[in-house]
């Protein structure tokens, strides 16, 4: 008994690992694939049209670095120095968050046609396209009711 469950535990890790990497392809694929698309939509106002919008978004932020102890302990110990470095860090830490905001208009669809051109743009063939396109699309409904999200927002670029 105690073999047959190692057995089962094996293969369904070993199925889980095979459908993983072909998945995390196409992930990894679509990730890349969106800063791409976002960057290369230039908008001087928001666009509100039939079935989206966009807008920019600018956003002051502070990236931390992680490495404060080390600095306090270095303005410990050249305090003249510490001083110089702290205000080095600080000025990096400052950057304005260039995001695009986008969304569908209430009630508007994609047709089927432009997530079927992204998934062949992806390697699936026609065939394969059309017969997966159905349980894709039904998992995205599905997802988004539950995230319950108007809008999305994608970073373009970080301004110091």
């Amino acid at each position: 008994m105690e073999n047959e469950e190692i057995e089962r535990q094996l293969v369904e890790l070993i199925a889980t690992d095979r459908i993983d990497i072909p998945i995390s392809s196409m992930s990894g694929k679509l990730k890349r694939k969106k800063p791409k698309l976002a960057k290369s939509i230039y908008l001087e106002k928001a666009y509100s049209g039939e079935r989206v919008f966009a807008r920019m978004d600018e956003e002051d932020s502070s990236k931390a670095r992680g490495m404060k102890e080390g600095v306090a302990l270095f303005k410990e110990q050249y305090p003249g120095y510490g001083e110089k470095l702290q205000m080095l860090i600080d000025e990096q830490r400052k950057y304005r968050d260039i995001s695009l905001v986008y969304g569908m208009q209430p009630g508007k669809l994609i047709p089927a046609q432009d997530y079927l051109a992204v998934m062949k743009s992806l390697g699936f063939s026609p065939a394969t396209a059309e017969g997966l396109y159905p349980e894709l699309i039904d998992i995205s409904r599905k997802l988004s009711k539950k995230r319950e999200e108007a809008e999305r927002s994608i970073l373009i670029r970080q301004v110091i």
